[in-house]
Order: structure tokens, then sequence, then C-alpha cells
């Protein structure tokens, strides 16, 4: 076999992977945002990418993967910060305080997805949908690593209704940072909104959960 026919090490097809799934992906955003998510084929996407249909579909099985394609790191974001908890923090608090650490950094998981993206999004009823469906989601993960971390028996009710809570608040402040948004507000505005507005949120369910799944 000639030297030239050599197919690249492992590690050089990792990056070409990843080199082309960024580059679909961002070919796809920019076309949902100038066409609208609904007008937009996975075959122009393909064409815009120079990359055939079903590569495309290889790498994003779903058109709303391509959209939204931190998911599966949006779903397990409070479930993480609730198990890497330190000795003596509440999952109330751990929350809190990453929930805030995201405005600072105007994380884009937290919300902080500029106009043009946040417009994409809510002109779309498909990925509208999509974005509820990951909140139900991130809200179970945050459920089973609440029951997980306290012990808790298997019908405990009580995780669940904590993550409801909890999810819920967050739930409500990503959709503050989407209207603040579309608003025309900056980011950096809007960080400067959520941080006075979000202890307030948190601090309501300070009443019920102030000690809930403190770590010895």
């Amino acid at each position: 076999m000639d030297v030239n026919d050599t197919p690249p090490a492992p590690g050089l097809r990792e990056a070409k992977k990843r080199e082309t799934r960024q580059l679909i992906s961002d070919r796809a955003t920019g076309l949902f945002i100038e066409r609208g998510f609904e007008h937009t084929t996975i075959a122009e996407i393909a064409d815009a990418a120079r990359v055939a249909k079903k590569t495309v579909t290889n790498y994003f099985p779903r058109k709303e993967d391509l959209a939204l394609d931190h998911q599966e790191e949006f779903v397990a974001t409070l479930a993480a910060t609730v198990t890497a908890r330190g000795p003596g923090e509440t999952p109330l608090t751990a929350l809190r305080d990453s929930f805030l650490a995201s405005v600072a950094a105007q994380d884009p998981v937290a919300g902080f997805a500029g106009q043009a993206f946040t417009r994409m999004i809510a002109d779309s009823p498909t990925l509208t949908s999509c974005l509820r469906g990951l909140h139900d989601r991130r809200e179970e993960a945050l459920a089973a690593a609440l029951a997980d971390t306290t012990d808790a028996p298997p019908d405990d009710i009580t995780p669940r209704t904590v993550a409801a809570l909890l999810g819920g608040v967050h739930r409500v402040l990503f959709t503050r940072i989407q209207e603040l948004t579309l608003a025309g507000r900056t980011n950096h505005e809007i960080a400067e909104v959520l941080a006075r507005e979000a202890p307030r949120a948190f601090d309501l369910l300070t009443p019920a959960l102030a000690e809930y799944g403190r770590r010895a």
C-alpha cells in the first residue's frame, strides 16, 4: 500500500469528524437564522456545507439537533451541579451559585444566545416545543440526582417535588433571558438584570429548601 493511502491516525480522524460536525452545525445555524428553521431543508444544509445529505443525518439524526446542538449538556447541567456539591452545601445553594456564575459568564447554555439565535427559536413551533422537552428532561435528570445523593427511597416523591421547584426557577430565568434578548437588550445588560432578579427567585425557595439535601 502506498504511504499516501495510509488512513489517518485515530486522533486525526476524530479531529476531522469534529471539524465536519462543527461545519455542518455552523452552516445550518446560518441558514436557520436567514430563512427560518421551518423553511430550511436538510438538502440545503448539505449543499451549504458541501457534504452529502446522509452525512448531515449521520451527525444530526433530527433536524432540531442541528439548531440545538448542546442538548445533552443542557439536560445534564443541573444534575451535575447537585451531584458535585461540596460538604455542607445544599442543592439550593449549589444551583443558585452555579446559575449566578453562568450569568456572570453570559453562558449560551444558560440562555445568552444572542438576538438572532433566540429569535430563530421563538419563531419556530418545532424548536419551541423541543426546548420545552429539554427543560422537562433536565428536571427529570435533576430529580434522579437528588434521589441518588439524598439516598431517597425509590417511591419517595420528595426529590421529584424539589426538582420541580428548582427546575421551575431555572425555566423562569431562562425565559426571562430570552424575553430581554428579544427586547433588544445586550448580553451585558441582561446579565446585570439577572444578577439582581435571580437571587430573589431562588430566595423564594429558601423557606422550603434551606436545609434539604445538605451534605454532612
